[in-house]
Parts: C-alpha cells; sequence; structure tokens
C-alpha cells in the first residue's frame, strides 16, 4: 500500500513541475516556428521571458535592455542588461518586448514591437 501511494505522489509530483514548462512551451513563439539568425529555435521549456517595457529602450545602436523580465509558465523573474543590435530584433505579433534564452542564460532571440507603435 504504502510503495503505491509513493508511485502515486511521485507521478503528481512529476506533473506538477512540468505542465508549467509544457504551458510555456505552447506560445506564440513556439508555435510560430520562429529562429534567430543563427537558426536556432527561439523557444525551449519555460526559456522565454516577458520584458517590462519601460527596461527596453530604442537607441541608435539597436535596443537596450536593462530591467525584469517575467518567464512564461512559471512566473520567475530574472534581471536582463545588455544590448541587441537592431538587426537581430525580430517583430513581435503581440505587441511586447520579448527575450528568450539558451540553457546558459544567453541571448537567443529577442522580439520587439515596431519602433512606430
Amino acid at each position: 500500500m504504502f510503495g503505491c501511494l509513493a508511485r502515486l505522489l511521485l507521478a503528481l509530483a512529476a506533473l506538477v513541475i512540468v505542465t508549467p514548462s509544457l504551458l510555456a512551451h505552447d506560445s506564440w513563439i513556439s508555435r510560430g516556428g520562429h529562429r534567430n539568425p543563427a537558426g536556432e529555435w527561439c523557444c525551449g521549456a519555460g526559456d522565454c521571458a516577458l520584458l517590462d517595457p519601460k527596461s527596453v529602450t530604442l537607441t541608435s545602436h539597436g535596443y537596450t535592455v536593462s530591467g525584469w523580465g517575467t518567464i512564461e509558465g512559471d512566473g520567475r523573474r530574472e534581471f536582463y542588461h545588455e544590448g541587441v543590435p537592431e538587426q537581430e530584433a525580430q517583430p513581435s505579433p503581440d505587441g511586447a518586448f520579448w527575450r528568450c534564452k539558451r540553457p546558459d542564460g544567453s541571448r537567443r532571440c529577442f522580439f520587439a514591437p515596431p519602433p512606430n507603435t
């Protein structure tokens, strides 16, 4: 009886851990099949953050990101401070700023609304 209960609890714990990542992976970024200039997929499970628009500025050299982003799906917050060349920015269909990262934390993709909006 105890073994059966332990297996059930383990299965439920795995489901609770995996479900947010699966939901995050099913976003417009992954559904759109977006890739960066190097050909890498932009979206991996839980690796895209919605950026606070106040943390992003457009300069003559591209975008400067200095502020917080909220990881899609699990709500974790991460701080970013980097420059993004304008030619590496992809149009954001939802009108928001997004940053997707590699497992090492480096930027994989950056989405920005068109500058005139």
